[in-house]
């Protein structure tokens, strides 16, 4: 009897309110083993590697788009505004009411995970965002990282969004999300919960506009971030992804992306 416990919270008003917000989660392809082999090499993706997006590069990428959503636009502009590199070709996001994602499946071992290095660039901020609420869920900038783990520490509530993802994909969500953000105010190293699910933590790494309309370059301690965010040591990395959204504002924004690379 007690297998069925996920499925009767299945019947409840309070899943049916968190269902619309978070299958555009699930369906943004951050479930493990859910890209075609041959994206995965060894734990590592060569052209993540490369200094600047190209043609190569994007290849390796997947584009997920969400139930009822327009996609976001993302194209690769060797006219982009260059880094500190000199570097010019980058990753151009482009919102209108939208949401949808690039992303790639890794296989990385928790004792591998060291440091993530990426980059972009924001021109403005969305005037009405709020990362932790569910109506100004929007973001310019999002990079996603997809993790495994042992799905028995469930809560009832994200036990049951996991059979829901299993109903409706075929797969499981992933035990834990996090993602880099820019929040409009607050303080960077904040960690914002989820408004929908427990699962998904974001870290604030830059906050208002002080950093605009310039490359921001990043070196992250993945396992930290993770521990700091969960309070847990953190499982296998099965997927990253890159996301700008702002259908939940129903307003417009770009951003850029840069290299990301994996040590």
């Amino acid at each position: 009897m007690a297998a069925l416990a996920p499925l009767r919270f299945l019947q409840t008003s309070i899943l049916r309110g968190l269902v619309q917000g978070f299958v555009a989660i699930v369906m943004a392809g951050l479930v493990a083993g859910c890209a075609a082999p041959n994206k995965v090499a060894d734990g590592r993706l060569a052209p993540l590697e490369r200094n600047s997006w190209d043609s190569a590069a994007i290849s390796h990428w997947e584009g997920m788009q969400f139930p009822n959503k327009e996609p976001t636009r993302y194209t690769l502009d060797r006219q982009a505004p260059l880094d500190a590199q000199g570097l010019r070709s980058a990753l151009r996001a482009q919102a209108n009411s939208s949401a949808s994602m690039l992303r790639t499946s890794l296989n990385i071992n928790p004792e591998d995970l060291k440091h993530l290095h990426f980059s972009w660039l924001v021109p403005t901020l969305i005037q009405d965002a709020d990362l932790a609420t569910r109506q100004g869920d929007d973001s310019p900038v999002r990079l996603v990282l997809a993790f495994e783990g042992d799905r028995g520490n469930f809560s009832a509530k994200d036990a049951a969004l996991n059979e829901l993802t299993r109903l409706v994909t075929g797969k499981e969500m992933p035990y834990a999300t996090l993602m880099y953000v820019w929040c409009n105010k607050r303080p960077v190293g904040s960690i914002i919960h989820n408004a929908r699910t427990e699962r998904i933590r974001k870290i604030v790494i830059e906050s208002g506009p002080q950093g605009l309309k310039q490359w921001r370059n990043y070196e992250r301690d993945i396992r930290a971030d993770f521990e700091s965010a969960f309070g847990e040591a953190p499982g296998k990395l099965v997927g990253i992804g890159i996301m700008t959204d702002s259908d939940n504002t129903h307003s417009q924004t770009q951003a850029w992306y840069g290299k990301i690379s994996l040590q």
